[in-house]
């Protein structure tokens, strides 16, 4: 039975907080006076709401930080200010059920993700100090969301209404994600794959737009650490029984005359054991090589996402990065129940960016995967005879990685009765038995791998809701982010088998349906795969398309194709006067520097 990991924080660095900022007329002798606790009540409702909702993707519980006192003027604010920089604030909520002085009020952090809630009450104005603030904000390029009840609450009313409650909990998600990528690092555990464009690791975005580094470790460091025991052997032992004991060996591909035999077999499982347990302490150190003489490795590189190259030049000699990467990105491990690590395939930074964006958003395993194929309703019925109805009548896109996905992606976890992938900190040891029973683990095609190795070979559970996006650099616009909500549909045993077998059969599958509409680039699942910007793309469960949004703009990455509802669409105030989200960005330009 696997044991469940206490939600901790395992990088350098607290978490960020929320910081609640009670503003207020500053002016004395009976004005201040008269809304000094009705404003302060406010800001600890909020506060209240924030702690019991929202969790940072490790599983903590979200801490705020409210100021000293209400703000009034510019001294106050300065004091808030220190008091957030002390207490490790990473976004800012202004609270305020009255009139206040915008431009001596505001919070002038330009780099902090910024929102006003003001109180939509007809005794004192705070919507109109909200439509104030948010003015001034504006005119000095300090984007900041509006958070605008729709009903007229009474003055003493403490309550918070659920339009006010679902704003404030999307702007609160996508901060604290802006605020936590901020100082990690991308680990490129090799260099560019295959020529992939998202491999070609582009350091001045990550600086510029997230605020992380990047570090470049050379494959080659695996096999140093391998030959010169540069990891726990402990927790080897344990990793390499639990493996044999949980992880079923699926079909072996390759021709009988070229099939490894059971002693090679075994030794690539050792390897490839090694080799997770090695990405995982570059990315985030293991205080355990420290007392075997390793002081240096044991530190970790504080790195919140990695990708590995793998192909071609490791994997034409050494296993592959299948097992490294199912493994990680699963939510569970020899060691128990615990927070997923990103790792991109192929070392696609841009594709293992989306995976970061989705996890922090929902706390979350994140599926890797090629946008392989668009099956038509025709295609599918002449190559198996089988009709596709329902929600797969107009087609659908075989989402399969060429080896490895985590194995929350099986579907095999539940909610409410039905196919889900839960937040981490959800998961049971009985979610995690029935993810690995619907596993199997294949032996590489030696035509393509020579190393060998051993992917994941699984079928994911139809009506699962999932989120599709990709992240692609275009030249003369940057980043661009594209999403797609739709569903996970399941086909018959022999059809999915047929069309699996046209690909690659050790692989994992995901047969996925877009909503569309009929229109534009979601005219159908056809149009959507011809839009679709690059081979890859990364799905999380769960409709979170607006959540994403909401984040893009924080970081001021257009999202140019996407099927979210206009309703959900929550962006900073300004986006209203720039027309558009693409004009909108580009002017406003990255966070942290010039692109």
């Amino acid at each position: 039975m696997l044991k469940v990991q206490r939600p901790h924080n395992r990088l350098v660095g607290s978490n960020p907080k929320i910081g609640i900022r009670p503003t207020i007329d500053g002016r004395l002798g009976g004005v201040r006076e008269s809304l000094e606790k009705q404003t302060m009540n406010m800001a600890k409702s909020a506060a209240r709401f924030l702690r019991e909702n929202v969790r940072h993707a490790d599983g903590t519980r979200v801490e705020c930080v409210i100021a000293d006192r209400c703000i009034g003027g510019i001294a106050e604010a300065a004091l808030c200010a220190d008091k957030f920089a002390k207490e490790g604030v990473g976004v800012s909520l202004t609270v305020t059920p009255c009139w206040c002085y915008g431009s001596e009020t505001m919070d002038m952090d330009p780099l902090m993700p910024k929102a006003v809630w003001g109180f939509n009450g007809t005794e004192r104005p705070g919507a109109v100090y909200l439509a104030a603030l948010s003015a001034g904000h504006n005119q000095k390029g300090l984007p900041i969301f509006n958070i605008y009840g729709r009903d007229v609450q009474d003055g003493g009313d403490q309550t918070i209404p659920a339009d006010v409650q679902k704003m404030l909990l999307q702007f609160a998600k996508a901060g604290l994600a802006v605020a936590t990528m901020r100082g990690k690092s991308y680990c490129s555990m090799g260099g560019t794959s295959m020529g992939i464009a998202g491999s070609i690791v582009d350091v001045s975005f990550f600086e510029a737009f997230l605020g992380m580094r990047v570090m470049f470790v050379d494959m080659v460091e695996f096999v140093r650490r391998i030959e010169r025991g540069i990891y726990d052997p402990k927790e080897f032992a344990k990793a390499i029984k639990w493996v044999r004991e949980n992880c079923r060996e699926g079909i072996d591909p390759n021709d009988p005359k070229k099939q490894h035999t059971r002693e090679q077999k075994d030794k690539e499982w050792e390897y490839c054991v090694k080799m997770a347990m090695i990405a995982r302490d570059l990315m985030v150190g293991n205080e355990k090589l420290a007392a075997l003489g390793f002081g240096e490795e044991a530190l970790g590189n504080n790195s919140i996402l990695a990708g590995f190259q793998g192909q071609r030049q490791w994997t034409d000699h050494l296993p592959n990065g299948d097992f490294l990467e199912a493994i990680l990105n699963t939510s569970f491990d020899w060691n128990g129940i615990r927070q997923p690590y990103i790792v991109a395939t192929e070392n696609d930074s841009l594709n293992g960016a989306c995976m970061l964006f989705s996890h922090l958003l929902t706390g979350s395993a994140q599926i890797f995967a090629d946008v392989r194929t668009f099956w038509s309703a025709d295609a599918v019925k002449r190559v198996t005879g089988h009709t596709l109805a329902g929600s797969a009548e107009a087609g659908i896109l075989h989402l399969i990685n060429s080896g490895p996905a985590a194995l929350d992606g099986t579907g095999q976890q539940e909610i409410d009765g039905k196919p889900a992938i839960k937040p981490w900190w959800q998961v049971t040891p009985e979610d995690a038995d029935k993810c690995l029973a619907n596993t199997e683990w294949c032996n590489a095609v030696l035509e393509y791998f020579c190393g060998a190795g051993y992917s994941t070979r699984y079928r994911t559970r139809g009506g699962m809701p999932v989120t599709m996006s990709r992240l692609n650099i275009i030249k003369g616009l940057g980043p661009a982010l594209q999403i797609a909500e739709g569903e996970t549909v399941e086909l018959p045993g022999d059809v999915h088998d047929a069309l699996d077998k046209r690909t690659n059969e050790t692989w994992p599958t995901t047969w996925f349906v877009p909503r569309c509409s009929g229109s534009g680039e979601f005219r159908d699942p056809y149009t959507v795969m011809n839009n679709w910007g690059a081979n890859h793309g990364a799905f999380s469960y769960g409709h979170i398309g607006a959540d994403l949004i909401t984040l893009a703009s924080m970081l001021r990455i257009p999202v140019y194709m996407h099927n979210v509802c206009e309703t959900k669409v929550y962006r900073p105030s300004v986006w209203t006067a720039f027309g558009c989200d693409t004009r909108a960005c580009t002017t406003l330009g990255p966070i942290y520097g010039k692109y």
